[in-house]
């Protein structure tokens, strides 16, 4: 497990996504996850989606299922289940900003129902749902191992659990950290950055069965190649993204910085891309 030199904590990693608020919609759209290219010639938008419809697959999502989404950001993913699944989706995002946004897009609307608040504190009933997910949320998470608590505890039995998470190769070596791994867990309000054997030693001690894995890290880092772009775009034509990088006193300004380590990751096998899938036994 990788952690970072100065602790995050969940008010740092809120605090993180209302400063960029702007910035992250302006860079990534509604979307902040990871696009899946399983040819390589997909638009954005269907890599984007193509993401969800792997973790629909994994979770068996259908018109049957009562879902949580964790960390669900602007909502999007959830909507794009709620429509095209007809799930009955439950979205959780910790950003302030963010829960406004989602609930600003569609304010009338029951499904998806978006609750503002820290899923390591949440109140939710045991076995209240069919599926729980998360998208890239699981790092954000300052104690991993209740994460998977209490995914197992929200699971109806036989429920089925998906998460898609940044990865540290098992091994690394001290310049990968150094250099990559600690600063983007670090500049990136990571609690801690977990490897594949990490994540599949917490889901078994948490009681989730029939584990699986799939490391998807070459379909997705194209993703970084364009955050690159777009943000390199974006400096030399707005004025305001130009000051609040320049701004000593913007808290998140490293953030542009932080763009470039992860696809410099990426691109040495320093970070892995996975997505697991388990299932809660039926007792």
């Amino acid at each position: 497990m990788i952690y970072p030199e100065e602790k995050q904590t969940a008010e740092a990693v809120a605090q993180h996504y209302n400063s960029l608020d702007k910035y992250y919609r302006q860079l990534w759209g509604e979307h902040l996850h990871h696009g899946y290219w399983k040819y390589g010639t997909e638009s954005v938008q269907q890599a984007t989606e193509g993401l969800i419809e792997l973790v629909a697959e994994a979770g068996k999502i259908d018109d049957t299922c009562n879902v949580l989404d964790i960390g669900c950001g602007y909502g999007a993913t959830s909507r794009y289940l709620s429509k095209h699944k007809e799930a009955q989706l439950t979205a959780l995002p910790l950003s302030k900003s963010q829960w406004q946004h989602a609930r600003a897009h569609d304010p009338e609307s029951s499904n998806p129902r978006y609750i503002l608040g820290d899923f390591l504190r949440n109140d939710f009933s045991e076995g209240s749902f069919d599926v729980v997910f998360s998208i890239e949320s699981s790092e954000h998470m300052v104690d991993k191992p209740k994460f998977f608590d209490e995914a197992m505890r929200l699971l109806k039995p036989g429920g089925r659990f998906v998460t898609c998470a940044w990865l540290a190769k098992h091994t690394p070596a001290k310049w990968e950290v150094k250099y990559l791994l600690e600063p983007i867990c670090r500049e990136g309000r990571l609690p801690s950055m977990g490897s594949e054997e990490d994540y599949q030693k917490m889901m078994e001690s948490s009681g989730l069965r029939e584990i699986t894995f799939q490391d998807i890290s070459n379909k997705v880092k194209k993703t970084w190649a364009i955050c690159a772009y777009r943000t390199t775009k974006a400096v030399i034509a707005d004025r305001s993204l130009r000051r609040y990088l320049f701004d000593k006193d913007s808290t998140e300004r490293v953030f542009a910085k932080t763009l470039f380590r992860i696809w410099t990751a990426y691109n040495t096998k320093s970070m892995r891309y996975g997505l697991f899938s388990a299932r809660k036994e039926i007792t």
